[in-house]
Parts: C-alpha cells; structure tokens; sequence
C-alpha cells in the first residue's frame, strides 16, 4: 500500500473493530470490569489456555484469595493446589511472587505504567499493556499470538513473529492503530482479542465474517 492509503486503512481499523465488538465480541465475562488485581489475575491464566477453562479456574481464586494481600500471604503449596489442572505451573509460581512484589514494593496496590508493571514476576510487555488498559484506560498496544496473527495478516507483515525485525514491524502497527479516544480503549483491546481468537483463526478463517477484511 502508498503511504497514504496505509493511514486510511489504520484510522478505519479501529472504529471498524470496535463497532463489530460492540455486537458480536465476548461480553459478561468475570474480569470485565474488575479491579486491576482481577485483570492481572484474568491476563496470567489467560496466558496459553483457554477462556472456557479460566472461567472455572478464576472464580476459585477469587474466592480463595480475594486481594493481592491474601494470594502473598498465602503459601505456594496452596496456590498450587488452586492450580492443578491449568498448566504451565511456573505462571502460578510467578503468581505468587508478583503477588509479593505488589505488597512489598508498590504497597499493595497494581502500579498503573505498563513499565512498573512489567517489573512484575511472569508480566511481559503485552500482559502488562492489557492490565494497565483494562484497569486504568492507559493508551497501550498488545501484541498477544492472537493479535500478532491478526496484524501480520492484515498489514502484510511477513516473516516469523518471533523474529526481531517482523516483532518490531508487528509492534509499530499495534501503536499505530490505537485509538485517539481513550474512551473506547478497552473496548477496542477486547475486540483485538475477540477478532483474532474467533474469526481470524490460525487456520480457516473466516474472511467473509471479518469486519476489517476489507
């Protein structure tokens, strides 16, 4: 694409991406609107598993350890347990010690710069974007497997997304597509993650349902 038509399609993408949000994306789940421990919570187990399983796991958490206080104070034998069957047991590890962290170093409460969030025990720099967008309204962009999907196929980025080069190119296109209305964030960050795990799959997609595809 010529320059100028590369910045049409970015101002479009978001008011596209955000109306199909609004009438087919996910809605009702716990964490929406939840405070920033909630979001942190959603976002760690999120990582590698899917929605469906996290809405058994989270709610037990919540109830077993209400705040950030009660999961530092709790033992990691405990967290464990809560655990079991989730997988990849070094984010319940990571967990724990984050929780430490928040009550140790930022006074029990969730820093809301993505940069102090990224201090955090098992918090990279897309979960960290998501947290301080979903707890706090910051402008942040993420870059989760299923946004770099979406983005590489929609700007023509090619190349492994684990390569320094094509990361860069997918992050430049994640910052450059943000909307200027801070109102409409989350909603937008939502439907990045709602559009890339249903419509634009890893394989088959579904082109012909796809808001942006045009």
């Amino acid at each position: 694409l010529a320059a100028a038509d590369a910045d049409t399609v970015r101002r479009e993408f978001a008011p596209r991406l955000i109306r199909w949000q609004r009438r087919h994306g996910r809605h009702g789940l716990p964490w929406q609107g939840a405070d920033a421990y909630g979001v942190w919570l959603s976002e760690i187990m999120l990582q590698q598993t899917q929605v469906a399983t996290v809405l058994d796991y989270y709610p037990r958490f919540r109830s077993a350890f209400p705040d950030v206080a009660s999961l530092a104070a709790a033992p990691e034998d405990e967290v464990l347990r809560l655990w079991a069957g989730l997988g990849y047991y070094s984010r319940a590890r990571n967990l724990h010690k984050a929780a430490a962290q928040v009550s140790r170093d930022f006074g029990g409460r969730f820093p809301a710069e993505r940069s102090e969030l990224e201090k955090l025990a098992g918090v990279g720099r897309s979960t960290a974007a998501a947290i301080a967008v979903f707890a706090y309204g910051q402008k942040e962009a993420i870059l989760d497997g299923n946004v770099k999907r979406l983005l590489a196929r929609h700007a023509g980025i090619y190349g492994a997304t684990d390569q320094p080069a094509t990361l860069s190119a997918l992050w430049r296109e994640a910052e450059a597509r943000l909307p200027d209305d801070s109102a409409t964030l989350r909603r937008y960050t939502q439907g990045l993650m709602d559009l890339g795990n249903s419509i634009c799959t890893r394989s088959r997609p579904r082109r012909n349902e796809c808001p942006v595809a045009a």
